[in-house]
């Protein structure tokens, strides 16, 4: 069973990475293009020669970009199948499309959501070239705590719902979520590498529509592979659901 939702996970972000394509050209390259506008103007002050362009503006924004979102759709789904032909069942009664947004609401809020909160997506030209091993050092790092912080969040939350019911443990477990998130973003150092006068405006938004843009990835996966995956793991519950009362319907 897991190589059907491995090539389902896998269509499904197609149509992932075409919807993330459609929102990242209509929000997030406007703002590139004003960053990039912004360091071609520090460069003319500067007398500094234009740098060659290896690959153009116009195929940057289009091809370059569509092939981007389609290959981080289509890993991104990949994943998602594999990952939910481990977790569902596990979960306890839990149906596939319940497991399935569940699954892609966490992957969400692990790669992206928590890890911004501390280490925020910054335009192209804002950042020194020689500290990107070092950001991306980080920002991994970011990433790794916040999975394990909501691995702990969810057995704490496991263990103690029978013992304080299910509304005091949420409320617990998300509260020890939030406090090592904290210790963390505290105990890493930060970056600050915004040139001076950069827009504010152009910072906010491309931040924003970057948020935008895996929140689209990951809400098309989580709906679309869990549609696609009760239709192949949950078909006789559905026909039941489906069937007028004191009907008969076959396995």
């Amino acid at each position: 069973m897991v190589r059907p939702l491995l090539i389902r996970g896998m269509l499904v972000g197609v149509l992932a990475g075409l919807l993330a394509f459609a929102f990242a050209y209509a929000f997030g390259e406007p703002q590139v293009q004003h960053a990039i506008d912004f360091e071609d103007h520090l460069a003319a002050l500067r007398h500094e020669p234009a740098a060659p362009e290896v690959v153009s503006r116009g195929v940057q924004r289009t091809l370059g970009l569509l092939t981007g979102t389609l290959a981080t759709g289509v890993a991104l789904g990949g994943l998602l199948g594999l990952t939910f032909a481990y977790a569902y069942g596990r979960l306890g009664a839990v149906r596939a499309r319940a497991t399935a947004a569940l699954l892609a609401a966490g992957a969400f809020a692990v790669v992206t959501l928590i890890p911004s909160t501390k280490y925020p997506a910054n335009p192209p030209t804002v950042g020194s070239p020689d500290t990107i091993d070092r950001r991306t050092v980080l920002f991994f790092a970011m990433i790794a705590i916040s999975l394990l912080t909501l691995i702990a969040a969810a057995r704490i939350d496991r263990q103690l719902r029978p013992r304080v019911g299910a509304w005091n443990a949420a409320i617990l477990a998300g509260a020890a979520l939030i406090a090592v998130v904290a210790a963390a973003e505290l105990i890493l150092p930060a970056v600050h590498e915004t040139p001076a006068g950069f827009p504010a405006d152009v910072l906010y938004r491309f931040r924003l529509a970057s948020l935008g843009i895996n929140a689209t990835l990951w809400l098309t996966l989580g709906l679309g592979f869990g549609a696609a995956a009760e239709r192949l793991l949950e078909p006789a519950a559905r026909r039941r659901a489906r069937a007028p009362a004191g009907a008969t319907v076959a396995p």
